[in-house]
């Protein structure tokens, strides 16, 4: 089973190597924008009030995968699904970061942790009545964290 997934819009940051990119939003001071293409503006409606963003793109610079990899915060192999290491089977990426300013349809955003160009796939927002678990645990990262 196959499916068509095309962009509505690109990342922008001032992160162009992997090197230099920050491994997670939350420990992101860069700041970037969001260029939504024309033809999904409209869907842009009601955003301005949510001080947070869920980001889903695609990791377009990613080739090959490997099920066992050694995570940035570790020194052990682990398994691909209990990390998350930009090369999957299907290279999405999720980040959360923080909406400053909407213009048409340019998203200015802080804690961009993204290479720049990279592929929007969708928006949402986020919503910490929804998205926050108080009791969750973190398995191998809780001594790393």
């Amino acid at each position: 089973m196959e499916w068509k997934i095309k962009p509505i819009g690109l990342i922008r940051s001032p992160y162009t190597n992997e090197e230099e990119t920050p491994i997670q939003s939350a420990f992101s001071e860069g700041r970037g924008e969001i260029e939504v293409f024309p033809e999904y503006e409209a869907g842009l409606k009601d955003i301005d009030g949510f001080s947070h963003l869920i980001l889903l793109y695609y990791f377009h610079r990613v080739e090959g995968y490997s099920l066992s990899v050694k995570p940035f915060l570790d020194d052990t192999c682990r398994g691909l699904f209990a990390t998350r290491y930009p090369a999957r089977p299907n290279p999405i990426g999720l980040s959360v970061v923080r909406l400053l300013e909407r213009r048409g349809n340019v998203l200015q955003i802080a804690e961009v942790d993204v290479l720049d160009g990279t592929p929007l796939l969708d928006i949402k927002p986020y919503v910490p009545q929804f998205d926050e678990r108080k009791e969750a645990t973190v398995g191998w990262l809780k001594d790393r964290l």
